[in-house]
């Protein structure tokens, strides 16, 4: 019994089913992304999207999409689906029944007698999709044609006719490659069969149309090249399996053997814990021997600092368990990152996660002379580098505190914009920044021994901070800390971001601050999916992330609720309730369990409207929502066993 499916009624009801999303990502950075009727709704869609290394990595849609066409007795019936505007054919969304989505994606199409069933996956390591195909039962033979649609595209733009494509092929073990345009590989498209056979027949499919981009005033419509149809017979019984390759031809002789392999390897869904682990390995990405962490699919870039250094501890520690590959991943990301980490960054607050990062590791069992044997320096660096003079767009100044400034840019992880325009700049001295800036140099101090030079430097800035945080955001008639201040005083929307002055390891507010802090985001920030970034009851609050790019950015940090926020509230919520909070804690997980089958099935989405009920947006697979959960999962568990 798969742990998510889905019956007829829901298929065919396009409104509901488009709405859900397959996704399946591997270690190379390849991904295969649908709705669940194989229809695709946005530019980022595709059955088989690759990095192209001669275009800097960037990911590339070369295998759009595959219709599948069965005759019996001289009559088609035609399983694919596209949008043209507002029609939709053919519409072979109306022969699916079911619709399993563990182990790994499996469609079942009935037309009259005849039921037939594909299995969807993508190879762990490779740059290979499998499609296996299963004629159940049939009254006598059929014939099946695929028809692939191809793309050969960055995958945030859009194709067209053109001159320029190349619209030969090359014959390769039972199949085809095609490649369209120079610098891209090989796109091997082949059977397990060599009882079928290629027909060249080539034609462009003009106006196919993504439904998700027009809804959000988008360019949306593409022409596609169909290159021909691969077909061969099958009778009740007989099954075979597509492949599609970037690069080498696959061995066509092995494609049965691979495909069940692959499944096997995959292993069944029992828990949500298990789907949870699951997205970590989706999400850590292998290039050449370096491993990055994906900050979410389809769009989000890999290898981002604030993105992998809030989310490395869930996925390799609370996730798989794996020291090792925590820090392969962190010494990666270090290596990568050393203009942001110590000279300059519009990300000012990023650099001081890395402290967050090594104490998460530290409590999970590091060794904390080892780690700050191996980190301290990298620690240290990025300290002084917020001293005067080093970096332009944020500096320590003489009362301790950071303030961050540079014109018309958004300085933190609140960074939408409108027509060029910060919609959150905050310039000033920013809450979040600097609780992560004392308590990396609390960390820093904890470690490091008081006879040296930096101790005794940093000593004293740590008092200084301690002197002035407090009096700086505290606002005492309100009962909750300013988001920022800047030259014309505190400004007191209501947001998350106190919330890392009130979780951290290291502190610099009162307990009664804590306890206030916590009351009015308790009151008016928290909900079942995240925490919002806006008070309801501030005139800016937008609770729907929908309608148009200005719509939607205006509400991106104004009123949506962000789940990574979670963690940071149940920290705090554990140091104050210590194990009374679990009931509560697992109260605050268990709707995104309930939300497995919306928006991408069985990931964990980015974002979720304010406003009830609630809907998820942005990302369909975020690392930093999953690393979350995982987080809060073993959080709840250490005080369970406490």
């Amino acid at each position: 019994m798969a742990f998510l499916k889905f019956n007829k009624s829901e298929l065919v009801n396009l409104e509901y089913s488009l709405k859900r999303e397959i996704i399946l990502a591997n270690k190379t950075g390849a991904y295969c992304n649908t709705s669940i009727v194989t229809c695709n709704t946005r530019r980022y869609h595709g059955l088989l999207a690759v990095p192209v290394e001669q275009f800097d990595g960037f990911r590339h849609i070369l295998l759009s999409s595959l219709d599948e066409s069965i005759t019996l007795r001289g009559k088609r019936f035609n399983l694919g689906i596209h949008c043209y505007g507002d029609i939709y054919e053919p519409r072979g969304h109306k022969y699916i029944v079911d619709f399993d989505a563990d182990p790994v994606p499996a469609i079942t199409y009935k037309i009259g007698e005849i039921v037939f069933r594909k299995e969807i996956v993508l190879s762990p390591d490779e740059n290979q999709l499998l499609i296996k195909y299963e004629l159940l039962n049939a009254p006598s033979k059929v014939k099946l044609e695929l028809k692939p649609f191809l793309a050969f595209r960055n995958f945030h733009a859009l194709t067209g006719e053109n001159g320029q494509a190349r619209t030969d092929y090359k014959p390769v073990a039972n199949g085809a490659a095609f490649n369209m345009y120079p610098g891209f590989p090989d796109l091997n498209l082949q059977l397990s069969t060599s009882a079928s056979a290629f027909k060249y027949n080539p034609v462009w499919y003009k106006g196919i149309t993504y439904s998700d981009e027009m809804r959000r005033g988008y360019d949306c419509r593409e022409d596609l090249w169909v290159p021909g149809t691969f077909e061969t017979e099958m009778k009740a019984g007989d099954t075979l399996v597509f492949s599609a390759t970037a690069g080498e031809p696959a061995v066509a002789t092995r494609l049965k053997r691979k495909f069940t392999a692959t499944v096997e390897k995959i292993g069944p869904i029992t828990s949500f814990q298990d789907q949870l682990v699951r997205q970590c390995n989706s999400l850590i990405r292998e290039d050449g021997g370096i491993k990055r962490i994906v900050a979410g699919y389809s769009w989000l870039f890999t290898g981002l600092l604030r993105e992998t250094l809030q989310s490395l501890a869930g996925l390799t520690l609370y996730g798989k368990n794996s020291p090792e590959e925590f820090e392969v991943i962190l010494d990666n990301l270090i290596q990568a990152n050393q203009e942001r980490l110590s000279r300059r960054t519009t990300q000012v607050e990023a650099p001081l996660f890395l402290a967050v990062t090594l104490q998460q590791y530290i409590a999970y069992g590091a060794s904390d002379k080892q780690v700050w044997a191996k980190y301290g320096p990298v620690l240290k660096s990025i300290l002084e580098s917020y001293l005067p003079g080093v970096r332009q767009e944020v500096a320590m100044q003489p009362n301790g505190l950071l303030w961050a400034q540079k014109d018309g840019v958004a300085l933190t992880w609140m960074n939408a914009y409108i027509n060029g325009r910060a919609v959150t700049e905050r310039a000033g001295y920013q809450v979040e920044t600097n609780a992560l800036w004392y308590n990396a140099i609390a960390f820093a101090l904890e470690h490091e021994r008081k006879n040296t030079a930096f101790y005794k430097k940093w000593i004293t800035i740590k008092e200084l901070v301690e002197q002035n945080y407090q009096p700086m955001f505290w606002n005492a008639d309100l009962g909750f800390l300013a988001d920022y201040v800047d030259n014309g005083g505190q400004h007191m929307e209501l947001r998350p971001n106190q919330l890392w002055a009130v979780s951290l390891d290291h502190r610099c507010v009162d307990d009664e601050v804590v306890g206030e802090v916590m009351r009015v985001v308790n009151a008016e920030l928290v909900t079942r999916r995240g925490i919002r970034t806006l008070s309801p009851r501030d005139i800016r609050y937008k609770g729907v992330y929908e309608g148009s790019q200005i719509q939607r950015d205006e509400a991106y940090q104004n009123g949506c609720a962000w789940p990574f926020l979670l963690a940071q509230y149940c920290y705090a919520s554990f140091n104050m309730m210590g194990k009374n909070f679990i009931r509560r804690a697992e109260w605050l997980t268990e709707g995104f369990y309930e939300d497995l089958s919306k928006h991408g099935v069985g990931c964990f989405s980015e974002l979720y409207d304010g406003d009830p009920p609630h809907e998820p947006h942005g990302a369909i697979s975020s690392a930093m929502t999953t690393a979350a959960l995982l987080n809060i999962n073993w959080l709840i568990e250490k005080y369970r066993e406490e």
